[in-house]
């Protein structure tokens, strides 16, 4: 019995090691064009990105879509690995069997679909791109990177975000640099009974005079704005250019503040601080600590 047992053990194992011998050598060039279909989708993804990035001009999308030529050589790697080691049947039933489980796969990975399906709409219909202030799902920041499943922003404050895609998708998308032109505004509250003429021009040739507003299209503008307690507001718009990195948008406001108020200074303005009017409606005496205080003896 025992003798029986270990004759077909034997036998078995015998089968085995024949048949191992007989696929080891598929194995083996299996592997090695798998790695050289591995090489050449990572060379096909740089070059892709290269190559797409100088003609497109648009990183955003030619990242997204090298990434998809590599997925596809690798795709295309395990189909042929499947077939050199005697799994062509296998890989075509995974063909065959392609729609079933996509709607299985579906259901299982909604989410996952949707975001894929989206970075794709999103990388050919293109809101926004790479270095881009957006708002997107009441989050403001630079887009880093659209990825497939989601979109990576970097907030002002230094946060990394990653929204998902479906979520771009479905909200909407406020571009704050698209055409490279951002506005930017700021009040300054100067007395009643000032020359507003005078002061008004006197903003206008401050804010010209500044590196980065730009003059020509989009010339600044001043306004009267809002009527305070003590003081009435001009309003100063002005353009930059976001594509210009030599004067950062916070550089050039702060400049502009800070001449804004020295100019109106020396040409005699006076800037206001709010004042609070305190009525008395029913007469009586409103006590303060200095009235409390009993008269020196």
């Amino acid at each position: 019995m025992i003798n029986e047992f270990l004759n077909d053990l034997m036998t078995n194992l015998q089968i085995y090691y024949d048949g191992f011998v007989i696929l080891l050598p598929k194995l083996i060039i299996a592997a090695l064009i798998f790695y050289l279909l591995l090489f050449i989708a990572n060379k096909s993804r740089n070059i892709a990105n290269r190559k797409l990035t100088e003609r497109m001009d648009d990183p955003l999308l030619a990242a997204f879509l090298s990434r998809i030529i590599k997925i596809g050589i690798v795709i295309f790697a395990l189909m042929v690995v499947m077939n050199i080691i005697g799994l062509a049947g296998m890989a075509g039933g995974l063909l065959t069997g392609a729609s079933v489980s996509a709607v299985i796969i579906g259901f299982a990975f909604k989410d996952i679909g949707e975001n894929f399906l989206s970075g794709i709409i999103l990388a050919f219909n293109r809101p926004f791109r790479v270095g881009d202030t957006v708002e997107l799902d009441s989050v403001k920041g630079k887009v880093v990177a659209l990825n497939i499943r989601n979109t990576q922003i970097k907030s002002f404050d230094g946060k990394d975000i990653y929204i998902p895609n479906a979520s771009v998708i479905k909200s909407p998308v406020v571009n704050y640099t698209l055409d490279g032109f951002m506005r930017h505004q700021f009040n300054i509250g100067i007395d009643y009974g000032s020359d507003s003429d005078k002061a008004i021009k006197i903003l206008k040739n401050t804010i010209e005079n500044i590196d980065g507003v730009l003059k020509e299209d989009r010339a600044p503008s001043v306004q009267i704005g809002a009527l305070n307690s003590s003081s009435y507001n001009l309003t100063v718009q002005y353009w930059v250019n976001t594509f210009n990195q030599t004067n950062s948008a916070s550089n050039i406001r702060t400049q502009a503040i800070r001449d804004a108020m020295i100019n109106l200074e020396d040409a005699g303005f006076y800037l206001p601080g709010d004042i609070v009017e305190l009525k008395n409606y029913k007469d009586k005496e409103i006590k303060t600590r200095r009235s409390e205080q009993k008269p020196a003896i």
